[in-house]
């Protein structure tokens, strides 16, 4: 933690900007971005901590007259309002903007981890009741699905609406034209291929909604059946392969969209046009999507491009195939298991006896799993 025996704050640009010495190294700071960012009773509200004032009620002349530091915390006067406001030491290395360098396009954070087959080894099952109940384990449970963006459980309920009460651990359930809940079984007019006794290639749920749903939960109810297996892939380590095998298709699929559409139930007609790995502008990844099932045709490719961009898609797909990279498990009743749908592709294979399997499952969005994590770890949970 800084204190005020640090070296001194430097003024840049006659106030235009403060440079610090922090973790790290020197990092600076702009003057308007300060003031806009200042936690006092005046600018924010100490109840919720939204802000009070627009960015037009603040001068658009502001400079820093004054920074110092003060035990633990940076002392500014800005200038012409002639406000003083302190900034923690600690709030201020959270929030450094000023890196030297850009990332590589498809960089992703440190609290993500890519995986392969050999997670299978290590994968810890959640137990329902520890999560249910100990605020220790809900927290390792979701900073799991943040992690890796898949997780286990064990000892659900085997009863109608299960999937709706591991969702409440964290969230709400995301309706669609599927319903709160849905079942996954064999029908005789299926609407949907997942309904059949049909094996399912690994794929991301609902690639023709916009946007689509950030979670997906299955609860085994019933297995009485041979084959089945519940399979996942994890996109986020396919478009590292990928990448590394050929940056020139790795930048087709992330700067082309796709199409998806989904017609199969009367009434419905949804479609979607989103890049297959889509990147933030930063060059974050941000999403994986593969369905072949609701691929529409792909007309926002450029002719001259096509015939390159299909064979990035086609190595994508194979990677996609590929044992190496997939976890496979058997599904018993009470066991569920949760994906991240922007992330991990999950697949079965095929059933191959007679009897029943019935799979119950609903969506839900990623706001409510990181929203929860900040307020466990708010809180003090720990793990």
């Amino acid at each position: 933690m800084l204190t005020h025996t640090q070296a001194r704050p430097r003024l840049l640009d006659q106030g235009q900007a403060v440079e610090l010495d922090l973790v790290g190294g020197a990092h600076r700071f702009h003057a308007m971005w300060l003031r806009d960012n200042a936690q006092d009773a005046a600018t924010r509200s100490p109840g919720n901590g939204q802000r009070l004032i627009t960015l037009l009620d603040i001068p658009s002349d502001t400079r820093i007259a004054s920074a110092e530091w003060v035990d633990d915390c940076l002392q500014v006067r800005f200038a012409p309002e002639d406000k003083v406001v302190e900034f923690a030491a600690d709030w201020l290395q959270a929030h450094c903007y000023d890196r030297r360098g850009a990332c590589e396009a498809g960089w992703t954070s440190g609290i993500v981890t890519r995986w392969d087959a050999d997670l299978a080894g290590t994968l810890v099952v959640a137990h329902y009741d520890a999560v249910r109940d100990d605020p220790a384990a809900r927290l390792n449970w979701l900073r799991t699905i943040r992690r890796r963006g898949f997780a286990r459980m064990t000892g659900v309920p085997a009863l109608d609406g299960a999937p709706a009460e591991i969702a409440a651990l964290f969230g709400y359930v995301r309706e669609t034209n599927y319903g709160r809940i849905f079942d996954v079984r064999a029908e005789v007019n299926p609407s949907n291929l997942a309904y059949t006794n049909l094996g399912l290639q690994a794929h991301t749920d609902n690639p023709y909604r916009d946007p689509v749903p950030g979670l997906q939960i299955l609860v085994c109810l019933q297995n009485e059946v041979e084959g089945g297996d519940s399979i996942v892939v994890d996109g986020f380590e396919i478009a590292a392969r990928l990448q590394a095998e050929t940056p020139e298709g790795f930048a087709l699929l992330t700067s082309h969209c796709a199409r998806f559409e989904y017609a199969g139930a009367q009434g419905v007609r949804l479609r979607a046009k989103k890049p297959l790995i889509e990147l933030g502008p930063d060059g974050e990844l941000l999403a994986v999507r593969f369905n072949n099932r609701s691929a529409a045709p792909f007309v926002d490719v450029p002719y001259e491009a096509m015939a390159d961009y299909y064979v990035a898609y086609r190595r994508m797909a194979e990677l996609v195939e590929d044992p190496a990279l997939a976890v496979r498990f058997k599904l018993e009743p009470g066991d569920a298991f949760i994906v991240d749908n922007l992330r991990v592709l999950h697949a079965r294979s095929a059933i191959t006896s007679s009897g029943n399997r019935h799979l119950q499952g609903c969506y839900a969005d990623k706001d409510g799993l990181r929203s929860s994590i900040a307020a466990l770890e708010a809180q003090g949970a720990s793990t």
